[in-house]
C-alpha cells in the first residue's frame, strides 16, 4: 500500500521537470504565448478540492510541489494549524471560502439562522485577516425553498451590510460569488447586487465554470469589471449540458470543456485582472491529479 510519504517523494521528484520548475520559480506570472506578455495571475487552490488524506500540513506540501503558490482554507478551520502550514510550506491564502453560507445561508426566512449566516461571515474574516487573505468568498443567498428571488435579494444586502463594519476593521472585502442558487443569473443581476450594497468592502468572487448554464464567462467580466476581485477557475462543457440535468456540463478536465479561454483571458486582460486564479476543480485526489490541475491552469493562463 502506497503511504503519503511514498506519493510526496515521488513527486517532489517530479518537481524538477520544466513545467514544476517554472511554477516555483515564477508562480506570480504566467507567461501569455497570444500576447507575450506576462499575466500576474497566481494559481491557487480551493481547501475542499484537495482530497489526498492526509494533515493539513501534508496537504499543503503536496498542493505546493504541485506548483500551486496559494489555497482557500475553509472558514471555521483550525486557525493555528492553517497558520502553521501557510508558514512551514510558503503557500498564501488566496483567499477563504465562509463556511456557513449553504446551511445558513443570509436569505432564510428566520432571523435565528441569518444571525448564524452571518456569525460565519464574520468568523471568515477573521479567519482571512489572521491568514493574510484579502477576500472571503460568499454565497450570498439561495433563492429556493419558498424564498422568491426578492426576497433572497432583499435579505442578503441586510445582511452584508452588517457585515461591512467587520470588514473595515479587518481589512478583508467580501467577494460575491455566482453560483447554482437560483440567484443572479446574468451580468446585469450582478451589477444590480453590487449597487444595491453600494461599497468598496464588497466586491465579485468571479466562477468562470458557473455561468457556463447561462452565458459565456467572457460577458460578465466587462460588467463585473475591476470590481472582479478573486477568480474560480473551472471548465464547463455546454455539449453535455441537458435541459433536465444542466449539472453534467460539469465534470470536463480544463481545456477540454467549452469555456473559450482565450476570450476569457483577453476579456480579464482589459479589466487589468492581475489576482488570484483559484482552481475548483474536480481531480485533485493524488499528488499526480493535483499536478494536473496545476499544469493545465498554466496552459489556461496563457491562452
Amino acid at each position: 500500500m502506497k503511504t503519503l510519504a511514498t506519493f510526496s517523494r515521488r513527486h517532489f521528484l517530479k518537481a524538477t521537470t520544466a513545467t514544476a520548475a517554472l511554477a516555483a520559480l515564477a508562480p506570480a506570472a504566467t507567461l501569455s504565448a497570444a500576447s507575450g506578455k506576462k499575466r500576474a495571475i497566481r494559481k491557487a487552490i480551493m481547501w475542499s478540492t484537495v482530497g489526498v488524506k492526509g494533515t493539513v500540513l501534508e496537504k499543503m506540501k503536496l498542493v505546493q510541489a504541485a506548483g500551486f503558490a496559494g489555497v482557500e482554507p475553509m472558514g471555521g478551520m483550525d486557525r493555528a494549524e492553517v497558520k502553521a502550514a501557510l508558514a512551514e510550506t510558503g503557500l498564501k491564502a488566496a483567499s477563504v471560502c465562509v463556511h456557513t453560507h449553504w446551511a445558513k445561508p443570509l436569505s432564510a426566512p428566520d432571523e435565528g439562522t441569518r444571525q448564524i449566516g452571518l456569525d460565519g461571515l464574520i468568523l471568515s474574516l477573521r479567519d482571512a485577516q489572521a491568514y493574510g487573505a484579502t477576500s472571503v468568498l460568499l454565497v450570498p443567498g439561495v433563492a429556493k425553498n419558498g424564498v422568491t428571488y426578492d426576497q433572497c435579494f432583499e435579505r442578503a444586502v441586510k445582511e452584508i451590510k452588517k457585515a461591512i463594519p467587520a470588514a473595515k476593521e479587518t481589512g478583508v472585502k467580501i467577494a460575491i460569488e455566482n453560483v447554482w442558487n437560483d440567484f443572479i443569473t446574468t451580468p446585469q443581476q450582478a451589477d444590480d447586487f453590487l449597487k444595491a450594497i453600494n461599497s468598496e468592502w464588497v466586491g465579485w468572487h468571479f466562477d468562470i465554470g458557473n455561468v457556463g448554464r447561462y452565458s459565456p464567462a467572457e460577458q460578465w467580466i466587462p460588467v463585473l469589471g475591476r470590481r472582479i476581485l478573486k477568480l474560480h477557475i473551472k471548465e464547463f462543457n455546454t455539449k453535455n449540458m441537458t435541459a433536465e440535468n444542466p449539472g453534467k456540463g460539469f465534470g470536463s478536465d480544463f481545456l477540454e470543456g467549452t469555456n473559450n479561454w482565450p476570450a476569457i483571458m483577453a476579456a480579464l486582460d482589459q479589466t487589468g485582472y492581475t489576482g488570484w486564479g483559484i482552481a475548483e476543480q474536480g481531480g485533485g485526489k493524488t499528488p499526480e491529479g493535483l499536478q494536473n490541475l496545476s499544469d493545465r491552469m498554466t496552459k489556461i493562463f496563457a491562452s
